[in-house]
């Protein structure tokens, strides 16, 4: 059965695109940088006053809880509200969650100072869930229909720049002016991001679908109603439901790469810090190349969709098994990390290929009324499985002397998971063709 459309009517012109297109560049550049710099600097002085091994991962543990908890609240909200109302609301309650943070920090100490690290982690998690939704949602307030895969690839762009900088900035302006130093440097970001989330203009459309959400009573049983019309719509979505069986295996699996390099580069072959972040660099690499190449090439629709997401997997699939058997292998650590980068390159090109052909192909395809819920859902399915998978990984990594082997099995189990899903995946593709 073939998919409606959603409309795409709303009169955006190129150039008003484009100045949209480089105010949404700039605002998630800044408040990426800003953002991984801040989480470093949180992690570093965790680590010098608790010297606990969770101080990097206590935000890898917050956010999947808090986007499942709030799943259902959020996912109405941005469907139910004018999206530029949403994110004032959201980005003023972080800046004041921020300045309170800077002001109570210093009033704790030791194991202590996790009460209002938690607390604001708790806010800025729900903020973020809402900011990164929401503007996922008004994507065809900002932009016009020929612009939706420039707008994708070019804010994944500045993510990517954010990520080769940010761990460098990150070391020297912590030895500069400390945690202090990144709390502040967080609230001038916030407040620079919000500026420019100001001066963008929003769309709606001529029968808006908001004129009446200042009337509708909010009741848990409203709110659970409406977002079930939401999941009764993906459940009609053939092409979505596949997608979530690939994504979410490949997100179980793909913990092991995360947790897995810096463990086996360090642990295991005992090559010290500077290959891990050589590997970093060539994945944020890989990722900055992969998102500016789909700027360049001209928008195709939903052309071949078919080999413009199962390509990017197959890749993906197979650099995670080479990664492996090059950790196998003996190599000096100038091996490893050049061999490394390229392989973790290669893969990160490939991975941001396929999250920008599918974002862009729910956007094309979900009703705008709808993308709220169904952007919210696929985000917290998808982050969901990761501390699942993170505890088991880091169970199985710390009882054998072969990670690389790990990450073979891994590939391996991928490529043939991938492959079954080839023929439901293709399927489903023109199912749903209009």
């Amino acid at each position: 059965m073939a998919i409606k459309q959603p409309d795409l009517t709303i009169n955006i012109s190129n150039h008003q695109s484009s100045l949209q297109i480089f105010k949404a560049a700039a605002s998630n550049f800044i408040s990426s940088l800003s953002g991984k710099m801040f989480t470093f600097g949180l992690g570093l002085m965790l680590l010098d006053e608790t010297h606990s091994a969770i101080s990097f991962g206590i935000n890898m543990i917050i956010s999947p809880i808090v986007g499942l908890l709030c799943l259902v609240p959020i996912g109405n909200l941005i469907d139910t509200y004018p999206h530029k109302t949403i994110l004032t609301g959201s980005l003023t309650a972080r800046t004041l969650a921020l300045i309170l943070f800077a002001a109570s920090i210093n009033l704790f100490t030791a194991t202590a100072k996790l009460i209002p690290i938690v607390l604001f982690l708790i806010i800025d998690a729900i903020s973020t869930n809402i900011n990164d939704t929401c503007y996922s949602a008004a994507t065809h307030e900002l932009v016009n229909a020929h612009n939706i895969q420039r707008l994708s690839s070019l804010t994944q762009s500045a993510i990517s720049l954010s990520s080769i900088l940010s761990p460098a900035l990150g070391v020297g302006l912590y030895s500069l002016v400390g945690f202090s130093g990144f709390v502040i440097l967080e609230i001038v970001a916030t407040l620079a991001s919000f500026g420019i989330m100001l001066t963008m203009k929003f769309h709606y459309h001529a029968t808006n679908q908001f004129a009446n959400s200042q009337h509708a009573p909010v009741t848990s049983h409203s709110q659970f109603a409406k977002f079930h019309s939401g999941l009764n719509y993906m459940r009609s979505r053939t092409m979505i439901k596949i997608t979530i069986l690939l994504s979410v295996i490949l997100n179980f699996l793909y913990t092991a790469v995360t947790i897995g390099i810096p463990y086996i580069l360090k642990d295991q072959l005992h090559t010290g810090n500077g290959p891990i972040g050589v590997l970093e660099t060539g994945s944020a690499i890989g990722m900055l190349l992969g998102s500016l190449l789909l700027t360049l090439l001209p928008p195709t629709g939903q052309k071949r969709l078919f080999l413009k997401l199962i390509i990017p997997v197959l890749i993906l699939d197979s650099q995670i098994l080479l990664l492996g058997v090059l950790f196998m292998t003996s190599q000096s650590p100038t091996g490893y990390a050049l061999l490394g980068s390229f392989i973790m390159g290669i893969l990160a090109f490939a991975l941001v290929i396929l999250i920008i052909t599918f974002q862009v192909y729910l956007q094309q395809t979900v009703p705008t009324k709808l993308l709220g819920r169904v952007v919210a859902t696929l985000t917290t399915v998808n982050s969901s499985i990761m501390p699942i998978g993170t505890l088991m990984f880091t169970l199985i990594f710390q009882s054998t002397t072969h990670g690389g082997l790990v990450l073979i099995i891994n590939g391996i189990l991928l490529l043939g998971y991938t492959l079954l899903l080839l023929r439901p995946l293709n399927q489903a593709i023109h199912s749903e063709q209009p």
